[in-house]
């Protein structure tokens, strides 16, 4: 493990220098320089997958907008806001953490953390409504008019559950399914698979937060300066980076 030195020459109260490096702005960009470089990994991650989306939907573009009416297009609009304003939080957090304004800066934090358990109730919600339409792409699967009337011969009727309840008060009742089923199966294979991989990030996110408020709080050796934080906060900024192509890319499909 690495051990910090204090070079004469610098602030006794500014962050330790650890042997590797020359000086402290030296080990600041190369933390930033890893973490984009992890991020950079994350983008041909998320990337197979977007160009996955985009050759199916230039090729199904009519079925695909109305598969698209299926999802609720005002809650995935509640969950970008509530993102878009969590990343406000943690961009406070990281001007408090330099400023070492630690309560504020762990206030931010705590706000952002929120947000993300906010979005993950929200997700909650559309996924549920989904399972109880039989609309996550397993041997449940079942899609169009025709299909139901033959899962209701077999299974009996199909009743409206909480989830779906919650979505229609909403959203409405829900829209007639149109389109190919078989291509839909396709269509909500990418979508939970995009959004769930998404929904991953932010649970890892909120561990991030929760470790570094821990650190914080308790005034742990490791935090000796406003990096870390500008870490986590850089990598929940992808976080809802990758939730901004992904709300109009499935929400928000024009006609």
């Amino acid at each position: 493990m690495a051990h910090a030195h204090a070079p004469e020459h610098i602030d006794p109260d500014s962050p330790p220098v650890y042997f590797q490096y020359e000086d402290i702005d030296q080990q600041q960009e190369t933390y930033i320089v890893g973490m984009w470089a992890f991020l950079v990994t994350e983008v041909m991650f998320f990337g197979a997958l977007f160009l996955t989306y985009a050759l199916y939907r230039w090729q199904y573009q009519a079925d695909w907008y109305h598969y698209h009416e299926q999802l609720s297009w005002k809650l995935g609009g509640l969950n970008t806001t509530i993102l878009l304003v969590s990343s406000l939080f943690a961009a406070l957090a990281v001007h408090f953490a330099q400023k070492n304004k630690t309560k504020w800066q762990v206030a931010m934090l705590t706000l952002t953390v929120v947000c993300a358990f906010g979005f993950l109730a929200v997700k909650t919600v559309e996924y549920g409504a989904k399972f109880e339409h039989h609309l996550f792409p397993n041997k449940t699967f079942v899609y169009g008019h025709q299909a139901h009337e033959a899962y209701e011969k077999e299974f009996g009727v199909h009743k409206p559950g909480p989830f779906t309840q919650i979505v229609e008060k909403i959203d409405g009742p829900e829209k007639e399914q149109e389109g190919n089923p078989q291509r839909a199966r396709l269509f909500f294979s990418l979508y939970f698979a995009m959004t769930g991989l998404h929904g991953i990030h932010v649970t890892i996110g909120i561990l991030l937060f929760g470790w570094l408020i821990k650190l914080i709080v308790q005034k742990h050796p490791v935090i000796t300066d406003y990096i870390p934080t500008e870490m986590v906060c850089l990598y929940w900024h992808f976080v809802d980076l990758v939730w901004i192509f992904l709300y109009p890319l499935f929400y928000l499909i024009p006609k």
